[in-house]
């Protein structure tokens, strides 16, 4: 149960007569009105209010459910009057005067000063609008389903303070009732029947029918203040609730991803899946790579890079992994493509026909009638901005036929020595910040890249740790569902 529902459900037993228990020695509702009444005629004798038109019957089909013996149904308009607010030319609003309140100044049954209130001159002073303690202001009109009715309970006094047009004044006309009365406005069974009487086609209204004849529920008096004292013991236990559910729903919203990051971190640890001593050295593999690269320059098949590789120090190296694997340059595990790509420009990807993948920093975009890879390649966007942000992988994949723009790294590796798949979760896991250069485009170029510090397992390690990865990742996604 959210805190919401749980605060519903409180006022819902509370104007029920189930929150507290009735005593016959408190008296009936029919006493309470009968002084309500009075209380009324007093002030249409004494030129106050005027008398107003008298309010139907109440038929049994409008009673929603039951009520202690002790209580009475009544409509609402018997126990306040409605008031609207002022209209007024928008050439008259300045920076003082009158202050006047409208829908955004009513939040959470509370009413909110704003910088931004309007005010007019005090020649739009009318005595009867100007708000009151124990008003309780109602929004009735507004183009938000979810706004209409809304109410704001006046705790103190505001001096020169009227409402807009917008908005309507309930002023009890009997004060004792006043605090039950603000739990009432405040409760959902109040909220429904305004949201169901009031909706219109492009903009919904509260007319003053749907608060005058509104059925609701009263109890004794005595019983109002044990109900309000009560709600008022409650309210704050549901605040600590709420707060407590608030950091619950944040937890869940991240523990999807985080427990994502959390796997990908075991993982390039050597912590997700156990080490095999038949399976080798990760020593071993790096030399077989080393020989098989050397291979492939001297037969012309791949460029011999530039420059040496400086030796991993201590402050480089991210965290302990286990004794079978060992820390290489990025650059030594990975043979660079990006000499391969063909770059087209806007105007020249118009003009042919969509038939093959195009790959960019962000995945697929695109589709060109002519292609440069057709093997799975590992690609990691160049873009400094979102390899900051990590909104989404950086590394990823490509398979098919396709070409790659100039804003992706293009990486292959010698093939039965190395799992482009642990290298792409790699790449995914660590943050690259420190490998990005430039400030207006920024940017991680092929030496920044290559000179990333990579936790290389034996081949077979590496195959049971994508394998348990590609296991394990699917479900984090479903957790977000």
């Amino acid at each position: 149960m959210t805190p919401q529902e749980l605060k519903n459900s409180i006022l819902q037993l509370a104007i029920q007569g189930r929150l507290v228990e009735q005593r016959p020695e408190e008296g009936t509702a029919q006493e309470l009105y009968h002084q309500i009444q009075a209380e009324k005629r007093r002030l249409i004798k004494e030129g106050k209010i005027k008398k107003e038109k008298p309010l139907p019957e109440i038929a049994e089909d409008e009673k929603p459910f039951e009520i202690p013996e002790s209580w009475m149904w009544i409509r609402l308009g018997k126990l306040v009057r409605v008031i609207g607010g002022v209209s007024y030319k928008k050439g008259d609003v300045g920076s003082s005067g009158i202050r006047i309140l409208r829908g955004g100044n009513i939040q959470s049954m509370k009413i909110i000063l704003d910088e931004d209130d309007v005010f007019l001159p005090f020649s739009y002073k009318e005595t009867e609008k100007q708000i009151q303690t124990g008003d309780i202001l109602i929004v009735a009109s507004t183009g938000s389903k979810s706004v209409i009715g809304k109410a704001g309970y006046v705790d103190k006094e505001y001096p020169d303070t009227m409402i807009g047009a917008f908005l309507r004044i309930c002023r009890p006309l009997y004060m004792p009732t006043v605090e039950y009365l603000r739990y009432l406005f405040g409760s959902d069974f109040y909220r429904k029947h305004i949201r169901d009487l009031s909706q219109g086609t492009n903009i919904n209204n509260v007319k003053e029918s749907y608060i005058t004849e509104f059925v609701i529920p009263l109890p004794p008096l005595a019983e109002q203040k044990r109900i309000v004292a009560e709600i008022d013991e409650l309210l704050p236990l549901i605040d600590r609730y709420e707060a407590a559910w608030t950091r619950l729903e944040d937890f869940n919203r991240r523990f999807p991803e985080d427990m994502k990051k959390s796997i990908l971190q075991q993982a390039i640890q050597g912590k997700l899946v156990e080490q095999r001593p038949e399976e080798g050295a990760a020593q071993e593999l790096y030399q077989q790579i080393q020989r098989e690269k050397q291979r492939l320059i001297k037969e012309g098949k791949i460029k011999k890079e530039k420059g040496t590789y400086n030796e991993i120090k201590d402050d480089e190296i991210l965290f302990d992994i286990p004794s079978t694997w060992m820390w290489v340059r990025f650059g030594q595990l990975m043979i660079n493509r990006d000499a391969e790509r063909i770059p087209l420009s806007v105007s020249e990807r118009n003009k042919l026909d969509k038939i093959y993948d195009y790959y960019g920093a962000s995945g697929v975009i695109d589709k060109v009638d002519r292609f440069l890879f057709d093997k799975k390649l590992l690609l990691i966007g160049e873009d400094g901005a979102n390899l900051l942000a990590r909104s989404t992988p950086i590394a990823y994949l490509a398979e098919g036929k396709y070409w790659v723009n100039n804003h992706a790294h293009v990486l292959d590796c010698i093939d039965g020595k190395l799992s482009l798949e642990y290298v792409m979760y790699f790449i995914n896991a660590i943050s690259l910040a420190k490998y990005v250069t430039g400030t207006a485009q920024p940017k991680m170029n092929q030496e920044k890249m290559n000179s990333i510090p990579v936790p290389l397992p034996p081949l077979a390690e590496q195959k049971r740790i994508v394998a348990r990865l590609e296991e394990l990742l699917p479900l984090c996604e479903r957790l977000k569902s």
